[in-house]
C-alpha cells in the first residue's frame, strides 16, 4: 500500500430532509476526492457525524465509499467505540469490505493510565492486518506521545499513523520523531490549523474537512516543496474560515456541509439532531465567509463536484 502523504479529508455524512442518510451525495463527495488524487479519506469519523450514526449505517457509508472509489485512493474506515471489543468487531468487518487502512479515536471521556490505553489500543490493532491509524484528541488533557507510540508500534507493528490536534504540535512532532524516527507518521487534524509549523517539522499529512480539501492540498505541497510564500498567502486567506468554524465542533459541520453544497459536492446540508442551530448573525457571517472561499476558489481555478451518478 502507498505510504499517506499529504491532504485526507474526513468525508461528510450527507443526510436528506429527512435525516436519512443521502447515498447520491455520498457517492459523489467520494468521487470528487478521489478524482483529485488527495492522498486518502476517512469515515465515519467525528466529521462524518459517526456517533449520530448506528452501526450499520458505519458499515454502509463505509461500503460505499469503498464501492465509489473504486481503488483510486486509500479508503481509511474509522471504527470509533469506547469499547475495544466493539471497535475491534467493527475494525474487522470493516477489513473484509476491503478497507485500506483501519482507524479509531482514543475514548477520552474519562481519565485512562498508558497502560489501560496501550491495552485499549493493542486489542483493536490486533484484530486486523491492515494498517493503523489512530487519532488522540485530548482537550486540555494529555495526548499519548513518542514512549506510548514506540511500545504500541514494538508490540503491533501494523501501528503506522497517528493523528494528533493540539496547540504546540510542532514540538510533539519533534519529539515522536527523535523516539520512533519515520516508522509512525503523524498527521494532524483541528481543520489542518497547524500545518505551515508541522510540515517543516516531519509530519506527514493532515486530516480536515472536505470542501477545502484541494486548497489545502495546494498549501501542502506548496511548503513540503519549500515554496514557502506560495504557502503562506494561500493559507492566509483560508484562514478566517478555519478559525471560525473551529470554535464549535457542531458549528464545523454546519459550515462544512454548507460549503460542500456551494461547492455542488452535497444536495443539502442537513445535519442530525441534536445540532446546532445557527443565530441569524451567525448565519449572516457564514455566509460572508463561504463566499470568500468560493472566490478563492475561482482564483485558483479549482473544480467543483464531477457529475452526480443517475
Amino acid at each position: 500500500m502507498t505510504a499517506i502523504s499529504g491532504v485526507v479529508p474526513i468525508i461528510p455524512c450527507p443526510f436528506n430532509d429527512d435525516e436519512s442518510i443521502d447515498e447520491e451525495s455520498l457517492r459523489c463527495v467520494v468521487d470528487w476526492v478521489a478524482s483529485n488524487k488527495l492522498a486518502g479519506m476517512c469515515l465515519p469519523a467525528y466529521g462524518s457525524e459517526f456517533y449520530k450514526l448506528t452501526e450499520a449505517e458505519r458499515e454502509r457509508v463505509v461500503g460505499i465509499a469503498i464501492e465509489a472509489n473504486a481503488g483510486r485512493i486509500p479508503v481509511i474506515a474509522q471504527a470509533n467505540h469506547g469499547s475495544s471489543k466493539i471497535a475491534a468487531g467493527l475494525a474487522q468487518r470493516y477489513e473484509r469490505m476491503g478497507a485500506d487502512l483501519v482507524s479509531f479515536a482514543i475514548p477520552r471521556q474519562f481519565g485512562a493510565s498508558d497502560a489501560d490505553l496501550l491495552r485499549f489500543c493493542g486489542r483493536i490493532a490486533g484484530a486486523v492486518s491492515l494498517p493503523v491509524l489512530i487519532q488522540d484528541f485530548n482537550p486540555g488533557g494529555p495526548t499519548i506521545g513518542g514512549e506510548f507510540i514506540e511500545t504500541l508500534h514494538e508490540q503491533h507493528p501494523n501501528f503506522m499513523y497517528v493523528k494528533l490536534e493540539e496547540p504546540l504540535i510542532v514540538d510533539k512532532v519533534v519529539s515522536i520523531k527523535d523516539r520512533v524516527g519515520d516508522v509512525v507518521g503523524i498527521l494532524e487534524g483541528w481543520g489542518g490549523y497547524y500545518m505551515l509549523e508541522a510540515i517543516t517539522a516531519g509530519m506527514c499529512g493532515i486530516m480536515p474537512g472536505v470542501p477545502i480539501a484541494d486548497l489545502l492540498d495546494r498549501v501542502f505541497k506548496a511548503r513540503q516543496q519549500g515554496d514557502d510564500d506560495r504557502a503562506y498567502d494561500l493559507f492566509g486567506l483560508l484562514l478566517p474560515f478555519i478559525s471560525f468554524t473551529l470554535q464549535d465542533f457542531e458549528l464545523f459541520l454546519q459550515v462544512e456541509k454548507r460549503l460542500a453544497v456551494r461547492r455542488g459536492l452535497l444536495a443539502g446540508s442537513v445535519c442530525r439532531s441534536l445540532s446546532l442551530t445557527p443565530s441569524e448573525a451567525m448565519q449572516a457571517h457564514i455566509e460572508f465567509l463561504i463566499t470568500q472561499v468560493m472566490r478563492i476558489c475561482d482564483r485558483e481555478g479549482v473544480t467543483s463536484a464531477a457529475a452526480r451518478p443517475v
